[in-house]
């Protein structure tokens, strides 16, 4: 494994403002104000979100200086005068104790780095799905601005974006967000936004589809309790946060593949042994699954865990049209809710591990997502509870296959391959549609070797079992 990324020369580093606003409005002359709610502030101290896009677009230098990046910065300066939070930052008046906000004010703008990669030979390993090592895909991703302290108040940036050559072999767009500004519902619709404007030359089409553009009035959060005070008590005193990424990172990403025949395939190995569960969903089937698995190689992986040791999964749940009443779909910011499911080492790596694993997911997202009552059941307790699996074996998702990005063409087709770079940090796994099997799910993982090696035999061989059994 290497033991720095990569390097990808820098070619340029430039920012981009919204462009002015459609129809005479002086909108983006103006500094908006974005009040936070309870839902964002469970995310206030969390990890940035990095996603990297990969295009096989052959191009020279020379064509994507002079075309591939003007018609990639402005289509975003367009997308941006739809999306002003992402030019914006989030802001706090350091001796204050007032709650943060995410603030535009004119002048705003996105840092935006223009790469060219060193070697073009590494597109199509890094594309691929077999183990790469995790560090190299740090070179095509930009880091954030450092925060500014101006007048006492902190300013916090949201977004950077990169772009990438590989020349004649193909281009990678790297987006580094802070999660404070959205969930996954918010950030691809800005970016399927601005790929779309990119697509067309323009955004007279996204401009006229008034049912895509993002809502922005909070007051759709209804906060009975006072939970956005709650939280903002507790976390402006104790972060909770992930432990820095050292390099090397000594992980490998891989990507493993549930065909929609896989995915049957394990359904009904569940139907036939347990008839009474109801909620047999794919994430449900999918993450079960990867749970197990985990749990079942830990032994082969050089892992001395207790039978009696508690395994954590934490996933989020949107709860726009779950809320009461509903937000619009379109809601824009941070509108999930945390649910968790918990079993014993013992459980999950045991014969009927699987069974139990869906049974607890599948109880938990029955609840939550049926139930407008369950879904801020325990919502005061959310982050003493996340604070408390720090450091234990806890486990995660990233993505969701309803917001796929397996679409964003920005003029060179679809993407070839999705990257969330950020589990290398919490021990997730990403989770999306499959680029090549029609209702398949891709599953993102980074492991050490040992680790990534162990879980590749008990998911492929328990695939082969259920295959067989069928």
């Amino acid at each position: 494994m290497a033991t720095i990324p990569k390097p990808a020369t820098v070619l340029e580093r430039c920012r981009v403002a919204p462009a002015p606003p459609p129809n005479g409005s002086d909108a983006a002359e103006h500094p908006q104000t974005l009040p936070l709610v309870f839902s964002d502030m469970v995310w206030l101290h969390f990890h940035p979100t990095q996603r990297l896009l990969f295009y096989k677009f052959p191009c020279s230098k020379d064509h994507f200086i002079e075309h591939i990046v003007p018609n990639f910065k402005k289509p975003l300066s367009q997308a941006l005068k739809h999306f002003l939070p992402f030019a914006g930052n989030l802001i706090y008046e350091i001796d204050s104790g007032n709650i943060p906000e995410l603030q535009y004010r004119p002048g705003d703008s996105v840092p935006v780095t223009v790469a060219e990669s060193n070697e073009a030979s590494d597109f199509d390993y890094l594309s691929g799905d077999r183990p790469r090592d995790a560090g190299e895909f740090y070179a095509f991703f930009p880091d954030f601005p450092p925060d500014k302290i101006e007048s006492g108040w902190k300013k916090i940036p949201l977004l950077a974006v990169q772009i990438t050559l590989f020349p004649d072999t193909g281009i990678c767009i790297g987006f580094n967000n802070n999660h404070i500004v959205g969930d996954a519902s918010s950030v691809v619709g800005f970016i399927k936004a601005w790929s779309s404007i990119c697509r067309h030359g323009g955004d007279e089409e996204f401009s006229s589809a008034t049912h895509l553009h993002p809502f922005y009035d909070r007051s759709v959060i209804k906060d009975p309790t006072g939970l956005l005070n709650n939280y903002w008590n507790q976390m402006k005193h104790v972060k909770i946060e992930s432990p820095p990424l050292n390099f090397p990172t000594n992980k490998l990403r891989a990507t493993y593949i549930l065909q929609k025949s896989d995915i049957q395939n394990l359904r009904n190995l569940v139907q036939a042994q347990k008839q009474d569960l109801v909620h047999l969903s794919s994430f449900t089937i999918t993450t079960a699954y990867v749970w197990t698995c985990l749990a079942k190689s830990s032994a082969a992986a050089g892992e001395e865990v207790a039978a009696d040791e508690t395994e954590y999964f934490v996933f989020a749940v949107d709860a726009r049209q779950r809320i009461n009443p509903p937000a619009p779909a379109t809601y824009f910011g941070n509108c999930v809710v945390p649910a968790f499911a918990e079993s014993t080492h013992s459980e999950l790596k045991g014969k009927n591990g699987f069974l139990t694993a869906v049974g607890l997911v599948g109880d938990v997202i029955s609840k939550k997502a049926n139930n407008k009552d369950e879904i801020l059941r325990g919502a005061d307790e959310w982050l003493a509870k996340l604070g408390g699996m720090i450091g234990k074996r806890l486990f995660g998702v990233a993505g969701s296959p309803k917001f796929d990005l397996y679409d964003a063409d920005f003029g060179w087709g679809n993407p070839n391959k999705y990257e969330s770079v950020g589990i290398d940090v919490d021990g997730s796994m990403s989770l999306c549609k499959s680029r090549e099997f029609e209702g398949g799910l891709e599953i993102g993982l980074s492991l050490p070797k040992k680790k990534m090696d162990a879980f590749g035999d008990v998911f492929c061989g328990g695939l082969k079992i259920t295959e067989q059994t069928s």
